[in-house]
């Protein structure tokens, strides 16, 4: 039963994603068939979005390269206060 009800729920989620016949023809064509809704006004919406996609591009590159490889070499760090107790 619960296989069933996680299939359904992607499988709708996945069919609402897409976009309606009326709101198709008022995308650009990068964007028509994907999104929903009014879109993309001007060039701004554009430059905002890949703004922010660098960001958070940024943010999990560095987020992952300091998780793996901290490089903190300072022996009087903070962190050998709780290391060095066990």
């Amino acid at each position: 039963m619960k296989k069933i009800l996680v299939t359904s729920i992607l499988i709708v989620s996945q069919i609402a994603t897409y976009a309606c016949k009326v709101c198709e023809r008022q995308q650009p064509k990068v964007l028509q068939g994907i999104v929903h809704g009014v879109g993309p006004q001007d060039n701004w919406d554009y430059i905002s979005v890949w703004v922010t996609i660098i960001i958070a591009v940024l943010t999990l590159f560095f987020s992952i390269k300091y998780l793996i490889k901290p490089g903190e070499k300072n022996p009087n760090h903070i962190k050998y206060t709780i290391l060095n107790n066990q």
